[in-house]
Protein backbone atom coordinates (compact mmCIF):
# COMPACT_ATOMS: atom_id res chain seq x y z
CA UNK A 1 0.00 0.00 0.00
CA UNK A 2 1.21 3.44 -0.96
CA UNK A 3 1.35 6.12 1.68
CA UNK A 4 -1.73 8.06 0.44
CA UNK A 5 -3.51 5.04 1.83
CA UNK A 6 -1.74 6.15 5.02
CA UNK A 7 -3.45 9.43 4.85
CA UNK A 8 -6.65 8.28 3.98
CA UNK A 9 -6.37 5.49 6.79
CA UNK A 10 -5.21 8.72 9.05
CA UNK A 11 -8.59 9.89 8.87
CA UNK A 12 -10.42 6.86 10.72
CA UNK A 13 -7.42 6.02 12.70
CA UNK A 14 -6.02 3.26 10.85
CA UNK A 15 -2.06 3.51 10.25
CA UNK A 16 -1.69 1.01 7.79
CA UNK A 17 2.36 0.64 6.64
CA UNK A 18 3.55 0.79 3.34
CA UNK A 19 4.93 -2.14 1.42
CA UNK A 20 3.18 -3.19 -1.67
CA UNK A 21 5.52 -5.57 -3.01
CA UNK A 22 6.07 -9.00 -4.65
CA UNK A 23 6.05 -11.61 -2.26
CA UNK A 24 9.64 -12.72 -2.40
CA UNK A 25 9.56 -15.80 -2.17
CA UNK A 26 7.52 -16.54 -5.14
CA UNK A 27 10.50 -17.00 -7.09
CA UNK A 28 12.12 -19.73 -5.34
CA UNK A 29 8.97 -21.21 -3.83
CA UNK A 30 6.74 -22.02 -6.29
CA UNK A 31 9.66 -23.62 -8.22
CA UNK A 32 10.71 -25.84 -5.67
CA UNK A 33 7.23 -27.43 -4.71
CA UNK A 34 7.38 -28.69 -7.89
CA UNK A 35 10.53 -30.49 -6.54
CA UNK A 36 9.85 -33.17 -3.83
CA UNK A 37 12.95 -35.36 -3.94
CA UNK A 38 16.65 -33.70 -3.08
CA UNK A 39 19.95 -35.51 -2.67
CA UNK A 40 22.90 -33.63 -0.79
CA UNK A 41 25.58 -35.14 -2.37
CA UNK A 42 29.51 -35.89 -1.26
CA UNK A 43 28.51 -33.72 2.24
CA UNK A 44 29.76 -34.09 5.67
CA UNK A 45 27.09 -34.35 8.47
CA UNK A 46 27.62 -33.11 11.98
CA UNK A 47 24.27 -34.93 13.11
CA UNK A 48 23.87 -33.39 16.88
CA UNK A 49 22.62 -36.72 18.04
CA UNK A 50 24.17 -37.30 21.66
CA UNK A 51 26.86 -39.37 20.55
CA UNK A 52 27.13 -36.67 17.05
CA UNK A 53 29.61 -39.00 15.48
CA UNK A 54 30.64 -37.13 11.88
CA UNK A 55 29.32 -39.11 8.77
CA UNK A 56 31.69 -37.60 6.54
CA UNK A 57 31.35 -37.30 2.21
CA UNK A 58 28.07 -39.07 1.98
CA UNK A 59 24.80 -38.87 0.17
CA UNK A 60 21.69 -37.49 2.13
CA UNK A 61 18.38 -37.93 0.34
CA UNK A 62 14.78 -35.61 1.10
CA UNK A 63 11.70 -37.10 -0.08
CA UNK A 64 8.77 -34.97 0.66
CA UNK A 65 10.00 -32.83 3.42
CA UNK A 66 11.34 -35.75 5.01
CA UNK A 67 15.35 -36.75 5.34
CA UNK A 68 14.81 -40.63 3.49
CA UNK A 69 17.96 -41.79 3.58
CA UNK A 70 21.56 -41.68 4.22
CA UNK A 71 24.52 -42.72 2.22
CA UNK A 72 22.28 -44.49 -0.08
CA UNK A 73 21.51 -44.98 -3.71
CA UNK A 74 20.10 -41.33 -5.44
CA UNK A 75 16.44 -41.84 -6.55
CA UNK A 76 16.70 -41.04 -10.71
CA UNK A 77 13.80 -37.96 -9.87
CA UNK A 78 16.31 -36.56 -6.90
CA UNK A 79 17.50 -32.69 -7.74
CA UNK A 80 21.05 -32.43 -7.25
CA UNK A 81 22.53 -30.47 -4.34
CA UNK A 82 26.67 -30.72 -4.45
CA UNK A 83 27.43 -30.72 -0.84
CA UNK A 84 31.32 -31.67 -1.16
CA UNK A 85 33.74 -29.92 1.35
CA UNK A 86 30.43 -28.70 3.16
CA UNK A 87 28.92 -29.21 6.55
CA UNK A 88 25.27 -30.61 7.19
CA UNK A 89 23.80 -29.51 10.80
CA UNK A 90 20.23 -29.23 11.85
CA UNK A 91 18.13 -26.02 11.42
CA UNK A 92 18.70 -23.51 14.15
CA UNK A 93 16.52 -22.88 17.29
CA UNK A 94 16.30 -19.22 18.24
CA UNK A 95 14.34 -20.28 21.92
CA UNK A 96 13.54 -16.33 22.70
CA UNK A 97 12.21 -14.02 19.64
CA UNK A 98 9.46 -11.47 19.66
CA UNK A 99 8.29 -11.51 15.67
CA UNK A 100 6.82 -8.19 14.19
CA UNK A 101 3.31 -9.05 13.13
CA UNK A 102 0.06 -7.12 12.24
CA UNK A 103 -1.12 -4.92 14.90
CA UNK A 104 2.04 -3.31 16.89
CA UNK A 105 5.55 -2.12 15.17
CA UNK A 106 7.36 -4.80 18.20
CA UNK A 107 7.06 -5.77 21.94
CA UNK A 108 6.53 -3.48 24.12
CA UNK A 109 5.61 -0.26 22.25
CA UNK A 110 2.13 0.00 22.16
CA UNK A 111 0.44 1.90 18.74
CA UNK A 112 -2.06 3.76 20.61
CA UNK A 113 -4.94 2.60 18.82
CA UNK A 114 -3.18 2.43 15.44
CA UNK A 115 -2.89 -0.73 13.36
CA UNK A 116 0.19 -2.01 11.31
CA UNK A 117 0.35 -4.25 8.85
CA UNK A 118 3.83 -5.80 7.81
CA UNK A 119 4.94 -8.44 4.97
CA UNK A 120 4.87 -11.61 6.46
CA UNK A 121 7.81 -12.57 3.92
CA UNK A 122 10.06 -9.82 4.77
CA UNK A 123 9.99 -10.69 8.47
CA UNK A 124 10.62 -14.24 7.80
CA UNK A 125 13.57 -13.40 5.47
CA UNK A 126 15.96 -13.03 8.15
CA UNK A 127 15.16 -16.08 9.79
CA UNK A 128 15.81 -17.81 5.90
CA UNK A 129 19.35 -15.99 5.48
CA UNK A 130 20.47 -17.20 8.78
CA UNK A 131 19.45 -21.00 9.08
CA UNK A 132 16.91 -20.46 12.05
CA UNK A 133 14.05 -22.70 11.07
CA UNK A 134 12.75 -22.67 14.35
CA UNK A 135 11.86 -19.90 16.62
CA UNK A 136 9.79 -19.66 20.29
CA UNK A 137 7.86 -16.43 20.30
CA UNK A 138 7.38 -15.46 23.78
CA UNK A 139 4.85 -12.53 23.67
CA UNK A 140 2.36 -14.88 21.27
CA UNK A 141 -1.06 -12.81 19.95
CA UNK A 142 -3.54 -14.52 18.05
CA UNK A 143 -1.88 -12.81 14.82
CA UNK A 144 0.62 -14.79 15.36
CA UNK A 145 -1.16 -17.67 14.60
CA UNK A 146 -2.09 -16.12 11.44
CA UNK A 147 1.77 -15.70 10.93
CA UNK A 148 2.58 -19.47 11.63
CA UNK A 149 -0.31 -20.32 9.86
CA UNK A 150 1.24 -18.82 6.25
CA UNK A 151 4.34 -20.59 6.87
CA UNK A 152 2.53 -23.85 7.50
CA UNK A 153 0.51 -23.89 4.93
CA UNK A 154 3.45 -22.63 2.50
CA UNK A 155 2.21 -19.26 1.77
CA UNK A 156 5.54 -17.84 2.98
CA UNK A 157 8.97 -19.47 3.82
CA UNK A 158 9.87 -19.34 7.53
CA UNK A 159 10.59 -21.09 10.55
CA UNK A 160 8.48 -23.02 12.94
CA UNK A 161 6.61 -20.84 15.30
CA UNK A 162 5.84 -21.65 19.18
CA UNK A 163 4.11 -19.76 20.78
CA UNK A 164 3.67 -18.92 24.50
CA UNK A 165 0.84 -16.86 25.79
CA UNK A 166 1.92 -13.87 28.23
CA UNK A 167 0.58 -13.75 31.79
CA UNK A 168 1.51 -11.02 33.70
CA UNK A 169 -0.21 -9.01 36.95
CA UNK A 170 -0.46 -5.67 34.96
CA UNK A 171 -0.53 -3.60 31.82
CA UNK A 172 -0.89 -7.11 29.56
CA UNK A 173 -3.32 -8.74 27.34
CA UNK A 174 -3.73 -11.55 29.94
CA UNK A 175 -3.63 -10.09 33.46
CA UNK A 176 -4.15 -12.09 36.70
CA UNK A 177 -4.06 -10.79 40.03
CA UNK A 178 -5.36 -13.57 42.26
CA UNK A 179 -5.19 -17.43 42.33
CA UNK A 180 -8.23 -18.18 40.39
CA UNK A 181 -7.42 -15.35 37.55
CA UNK A 182 -4.61 -17.34 36.98
CA UNK A 183 -5.36 -20.39 36.39
CA UNK A 184 -8.39 -19.31 34.34
CA UNK A 185 -5.95 -17.45 31.97
CA UNK A 186 -4.04 -20.70 31.77
CA UNK A 187 -7.33 -22.30 30.79
CA UNK A 188 -8.40 -19.86 28.32
CA UNK A 189 -4.72 -19.85 26.51
CA UNK A 190 -5.04 -23.33 26.48
CA UNK A 191 -7.75 -23.31 24.09
CA UNK A 192 -7.23 -20.34 22.18
CA UNK A 193 -4.09 -22.72 20.99
CA UNK A 194 -1.20 -21.42 22.75
CA UNK A 195 1.42 -24.50 23.57
CA UNK A 196 3.28 -22.67 26.70
CA UNK A 197 2.52 -20.23 29.14
CA UNK A 198 5.31 -17.45 29.93
CA UNK A 199 4.92 -16.05 33.26
CA UNK A 200 6.39 -12.11 34.05
CA UNK A 201 7.82 -9.60 36.19
CA UNK A 202 5.00 -8.04 38.24
CA UNK A 203 2.62 -11.32 38.95
CA UNK A 204 2.57 -11.74 42.70
CA UNK A 205 3.34 -15.07 44.18
CA UNK A 206 0.64 -16.90 44.67
CA UNK A 207 -0.76 -16.43 41.19
CA UNK A 208 2.49 -17.24 39.93
CA UNK A 209 2.43 -20.49 41.75
CA UNK A 210 -0.97 -21.10 40.54
CA UNK A 211 -0.14 -20.03 36.99
CA UNK A 212 2.48 -22.95 37.29
CA UNK A 213 0.38 -25.65 38.72
CA UNK A 214 -2.47 -24.97 36.45
CA UNK A 215 -0.53 -24.98 33.29
CA UNK A 216 1.04 -28.47 34.49
CA UNK A 217 -2.51 -29.56 34.66
CA UNK A 218 -3.09 -28.70 31.72
CA UNK A 219 -0.35 -29.83 29.83
CA UNK A 220 1.64 -26.56 29.07
CA UNK A 221 5.07 -26.07 30.00
CA UNK A 222 6.16 -22.97 31.95
CA UNK A 223 8.60 -20.24 30.62
CA UNK A 224 9.25 -17.07 31.43
CA UNK A 225 10.68 -14.90 34.24
CA UNK A 226 11.14 -14.85 38.14
CA UNK A 227 8.66 -12.64 39.16
CA UNK A 228 9.70 -9.05 41.12
CA UNK A 229 7.64 -10.14 44.13
CA UNK A 230 10.85 -13.36 45.02
CA UNK A 231 13.35 -10.54 45.49
CA UNK A 232 15.26 -11.95 48.76
CA UNK A 233 13.31 -15.41 48.46
CA UNK A 234 15.00 -16.55 45.22
CA UNK A 235 14.63 -20.14 46.76
CA UNK A 236 10.92 -19.98 46.51
CA UNK A 237 10.01 -19.04 42.63
CA UNK A 238 11.79 -22.78 41.90
CA UNK A 239 8.74 -24.28 42.06
CA UNK A 240 7.70 -27.72 40.27
CA UNK A 241 7.58 -27.24 36.64
CA UNK A 242 8.95 -24.12 36.53
CA UNK A 243 10.32 -25.11 33.20
CA UNK A 244 12.51 -22.49 31.28
CA UNK A 245 13.97 -19.18 32.13
CA UNK A 246 13.94 -16.65 29.90
CA UNK A 247 17.02 -14.62 30.33
CA UNK A 248 20.29 -15.06 32.39
CA UNK A 249 19.05 -11.61 33.27
CA UNK A 250 16.38 -13.15 35.61
CA UNK A 251 18.78 -14.38 38.17
CA UNK A 252 20.78 -11.35 38.58
CA UNK A 253 18.22 -9.55 39.54
CA UNK A 254 17.87 -11.89 42.06
CA UNK A 255 21.93 -11.47 42.90
CA UNK A 256 22.87 -10.24 46.20
CA UNK A 257 26.25 -9.83 44.24
CA UNK A 258 27.93 -10.20 41.26
CA UNK A 259 30.15 -12.83 42.18
CA UNK A 260 31.39 -16.29 41.30
CA UNK A 261 29.74 -17.59 44.72
CA UNK A 262 26.74 -15.78 43.91
CA UNK A 263 25.76 -17.48 40.58
CA UNK A 264 26.54 -20.97 41.78
CA UNK A 265 24.35 -20.83 44.24
CA UNK A 266 21.32 -19.38 41.52
CA UNK A 267 22.48 -22.09 39.85
CA UNK A 268 22.08 -24.93 41.91
CA UNK A 269 17.92 -23.49 42.53
CA UNK A 270 17.76 -24.25 38.80
CA UNK A 271 19.47 -27.68 38.56
CA UNK A 272 17.71 -28.57 41.94
CA UNK A 273 14.08 -28.01 40.69
CA UNK A 274 15.04 -29.15 37.14
CA UNK A 275 14.68 -25.97 35.35
CA UNK A 276 16.52 -24.92 31.70
CA UNK A 277 17.81 -21.59 30.98
CA UNK A 278 18.54 -19.45 28.44
CA UNK A 279 21.34 -17.82 29.16
CA UNK A 280 20.07 -14.71 26.51
CA UNK A 281 24.01 -13.10 26.60
CA UNK A 282 23.47 -11.28 23.23
CA UNK A 283 20.51 -9.54 25.25
CA UNK A 284 22.54 -7.45 27.57
CA UNK A 285 25.80 -6.90 25.22
CA UNK A 286 23.64 -5.21 22.85
CA UNK A 287 22.15 -3.04 25.78
CA UNK A 288 25.34 -2.12 27.05
CA UNK A 289 26.54 -1.24 23.51
CA UNK A 290 23.37 1.12 23.21
CA UNK A 291 23.99 2.40 26.32
CA UNK A 292 27.06 3.75 25.10
CA UNK A 293 25.58 4.97 21.63
CA UNK A 294 23.22 4.52 18.94
CA UNK A 295 26.34 3.68 16.14
CA UNK A 296 25.97 0.24 17.90
CA UNK A 297 22.59 0.18 16.11
CA UNK A 298 23.05 2.41 13.00
CA UNK A 299 26.48 0.53 12.28
CA UNK A 300 25.00 -3.02 12.10
CA UNK A 301 25.81 -4.80 9.19
CA UNK A 302 21.95 -6.39 9.68
CA UNK A 303 20.45 -2.64 10.69
CA UNK A 304 19.22 -1.75 6.19
CA UNK A 305 17.17 -5.44 6.93
CA UNK A 306 15.60 -4.32 9.79
CA UNK A 307 11.70 -3.14 8.58
CA UNK A 308 12.23 1.00 8.13
CA UNK A 309 9.69 1.79 10.85
CA UNK A 310 11.45 -0.52 13.27
CA UNK A 311 14.93 1.26 12.37
CA UNK A 312 13.20 4.33 13.40
CA UNK A 313 11.79 3.11 16.30
CA UNK A 314 15.52 1.74 17.62
CA UNK A 315 17.06 5.52 16.51
CA UNK A 316 14.01 7.24 18.30
CA UNK A 317 12.86 5.35 21.17
CA UNK A 318 15.70 3.51 22.38
CA UNK A 319 14.80 2.98 26.00
CA UNK A 320 18.92 1.43 26.55
CA UNK A 321 19.91 4.91 25.03
CA UNK A 322 17.75 7.72 26.40
CA UNK A 323 18.40 9.12 29.65
CA UNK A 324 22.01 6.95 30.05
CA UNK A 325 24.51 7.83 32.22
CA UNK A 326 27.97 6.34 32.70
CA UNK A 327 26.64 4.67 36.16
CA UNK A 328 23.64 3.21 33.98
CA UNK A 329 26.31 1.78 31.60
CA UNK A 330 29.11 0.49 34.42
CA UNK A 331 25.74 -1.46 35.65
CA UNK A 332 25.10 -2.92 32.29
CA UNK A 333 28.75 -4.18 32.17
CA UNK A 334 28.42 -5.79 35.21
CA UNK A 335 25.78 -7.63 34.67
CA UNK A 336 27.50 -8.73 31.16
CA UNK A 337 30.60 -9.94 33.33
CA UNK A 338 27.89 -12.06 35.84
CA UNK A 339 26.12 -13.84 32.90
CA UNK A 340 29.39 -15.32 31.84
CA UNK A 341 29.82 -16.14 35.15
CA UNK A 342 26.48 -18.15 35.64
CA UNK A 343 27.14 -19.85 32.09
CA UNK A 344 29.90 -21.15 33.73
CA UNK A 345 28.13 -22.27 36.55
CA UNK A 346 25.19 -23.62 34.53
CA UNK A 347 28.04 -25.52 32.74
CA UNK A 348 29.76 -26.91 36.45
CA UNK A 349 26.76 -28.06 37.49
CA UNK A 350 24.78 -29.77 34.27
CA UNK A 351 22.15 -26.98 34.09
CA UNK A 352 20.58 -27.29 30.36
CA UNK A 353 20.95 -24.26 28.20
CA UNK A 354 19.02 -23.63 25.07
CA UNK A 355 20.10 -20.38 22.94
CA UNK A 356 17.78 -17.54 22.76
CA UNK A 357 18.02 -13.80 21.73
CA UNK A 358 15.35 -11.82 22.70
CA UNK A 359 15.07 -10.71 18.76
CA UNK A 360 13.05 -8.29 18.50
CA UNK A 361 13.99 -5.71 20.80
CA UNK A 362 15.94 -3.42 20.14
CA UNK A 363 19.54 -3.86 18.76
CA UNK A 364 18.82 -7.37 18.52
CA UNK A 365 17.96 -8.30 15.14
CA UNK A 366 15.85 -11.53 14.00
CA UNK A 367 18.33 -14.13 12.71
CA UNK A 368 21.64 -12.90 12.88
CA UNK A 369 21.47 -12.45 16.94
CA UNK A 370 21.42 -15.94 17.09
CA UNK A 371 24.92 -16.24 15.42
CA UNK A 372 26.41 -13.56 17.72
CA UNK A 373 24.60 -15.86 21.06
CA UNK A 374 26.47 -18.79 19.68
CA UNK A 375 29.37 -16.91 19.33
CA UNK A 376 29.01 -15.55 22.90
CA UNK A 377 28.10 -19.45 24.41
CA UNK A 378 31.58 -20.82 23.03
CA UNK A 379 33.31 -17.30 24.57
CA UNK A 380 31.82 -17.72 28.06
CA UNK A 381 33.17 -21.65 28.20
CA UNK A 382 30.97 -23.45 26.27
CA UNK A 383 32.11 -25.99 23.55
CA UNK A 384 31.36 -25.70 20.01
CA UNK A 385 29.28 -28.72 20.09
CA UNK A 386 27.90 -27.91 23.64
CA UNK A 387 26.67 -24.56 21.86
CA UNK A 388 25.08 -26.05 18.80
CA UNK A 389 23.63 -28.50 21.04
CA UNK A 390 21.75 -25.88 22.94
CA UNK A 391 20.66 -24.34 19.30
CA UNK A 392 19.47 -27.69 17.60
CA UNK A 393 18.85 -30.80 19.74
CA UNK A 394 18.70 -29.30 23.32
CA UNK A 395 15.80 -26.69 22.00
CA UNK A 396 14.04 -29.25 20.19
CA UNK A 397 14.03 -31.16 23.37
CA UNK A 398 13.00 -28.72 25.59
CA UNK A 399 9.87 -27.89 22.90
CA UNK A 400 9.07 -31.45 22.41
CA UNK A 401 9.87 -31.91 18.78
CA UNK A 402 12.81 -33.42 19.14
CA UNK A 403 10.90 -36.29 17.46
CA UNK A 404 10.88 -34.09 13.97
CA UNK A 405 13.51 -31.57 14.24
CA UNK A 406 17.07 -30.95 16.06
CA UNK A 407 19.49 -33.71 14.67
CA UNK A 408 19.99 -34.88 11.30
CA UNK A 409 18.43 -38.70 11.35
CA UNK A 410 15.80 -40.18 8.60
CA UNK A 411 12.59 -39.67 9.38
CA UNK A 412 13.17 -36.36 10.77
CA UNK A 413 11.63 -33.22 9.00
CA UNK A 414 13.98 -31.48 6.23
CA UNK A 415 14.94 -28.78 8.47
CA UNK A 416 18.27 -28.36 7.96
CA UNK A 417 21.76 -25.91 6.99
CA UNK A 418 24.25 -26.23 4.85
CA UNK A 419 27.11 -24.36 6.13
CA UNK A 420 30.58 -23.87 3.89
CA UNK A 421 33.06 -24.88 6.96
CA UNK A 422 33.16 -26.56 9.69
CA UNK A 423 31.12 -25.38 12.72
CA UNK A 424 33.01 -27.58 15.57
CA UNK A 425 36.29 -25.86 14.52
CA UNK A 426 34.96 -22.28 14.73
CA UNK A 427 31.21 -21.38 15.41
CA UNK A 428 31.67 -18.67 13.50
CA UNK A 429 31.38 -21.08 10.69
CA UNK A 430 27.74 -20.88 11.06
CA UNK A 431 27.39 -18.02 9.58
CA UNK A 432 29.13 -19.43 6.07
CA UNK A 433 25.92 -20.24 4.92
CA UNK A 434 25.76 -22.42 1.48
CA UNK A 435 21.85 -22.95 1.31
CA UNK A 436 18.71 -23.90 3.79
CA UNK A 437 15.93 -26.21 3.69
CA UNK A 438 12.84 -25.04 5.26
CA UNK A 439 10.14 -28.01 5.48
CA UNK A 440 12.30 -29.52 2.75
CA UNK A 441 11.97 -26.30 0.56
CA UNK A 442 15.33 -25.65 -0.78
CA UNK A 443 17.17 -21.62 -0.42
CA UNK A 444 20.03 -21.45 -1.81
CA UNK A 445 22.88 -18.91 -0.97
CA UNK A 446 22.70 -16.96 -4.09
CA UNK A 447 18.84 -17.12 -3.94
CA UNK A 448 19.10 -15.35 -0.28
CA UNK A 449 21.85 -13.19 -1.59
CA UNK A 450 19.39 -11.47 -3.82
CA UNK A 451 15.83 -11.33 -1.73
CA UNK A 452 18.14 -9.68 1.02
CA UNK A 453 19.46 -7.45 -1.72
CA UNK A 454 15.62 -6.38 -2.90
CA UNK A 455 14.57 -6.01 0.66
CA UNK A 456 17.08 -3.86 1.77
CA UNK A 457 16.32 -1.57 -1.08
CA UNK A 458 12.50 -1.34 -0.58
CA UNK A 459 14.06 -0.79 3.08
CA UNK A 460 15.88 2.39 1.91
CA UNK A 461 12.72 3.28 -0.44
CA UNK A 462 10.78 3.32 2.65
CA UNK A 463 12.54 4.71 4.73
CA UNK A 464 11.68 8.35 5.10
CA UNK A 465 7.66 7.42 4.67
CA UNK A 466 8.05 4.69 7.48
CA UNK A 467 10.06 7.53 9.70
CA UNK A 468 6.70 9.58 8.89
CA UNK A 469 4.20 6.91 10.10
CA UNK A 470 6.12 5.92 13.37
CA UNK A 471 6.12 9.70 14.08
CA UNK A 472 2.19 10.09 13.77
CA UNK A 473 2.02 6.87 15.80
CA UNK A 474 4.34 8.44 18.41
CA UNK A 475 1.87 12.08 18.63
CA UNK A 476 -1.04 9.54 18.65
Amino acid sequence: MNNLRFIAGLCVGLVVLSGCVIKQHAAQGKNNEENKTFALTNVNIIPMTVDNEIIENTTVVIVDNRISAIGEKIPNDAKIIDGEGKWLIPGLIDMHVHNLVDGSPGNNYPTKGASIFFDNQDIMLLYVANGVTTTFELSGRVEHFGQRNEIVKGDVTGPRIALAALIDGSNASKVATTPSEGRQAVRIAKGDGYQFIKVYSRLNIETYKAIVDEANKQGMKVVGHIPNAFEGKSEDAFVPHFGLVAHAEEFSKQANEFTEEEAYKLARLAKENGTWVTPNLSNLVRIAAQGRSLDAVRDLPSFKYVHPLMQDKWITANQYNQGTTPKRIAYYDELVDFHVKLVKAFKELGVPMVAGTDAGTSGIVWGYSLHDELTLLVDAGLTTEETLAAATRLAATWLGIDDKVGTVEVGKLADLVLIDENPLLDINNTRKISGVFFNGRWVDKSQIDIMLENLAKKNSDNLGKDEFLWSKIRER
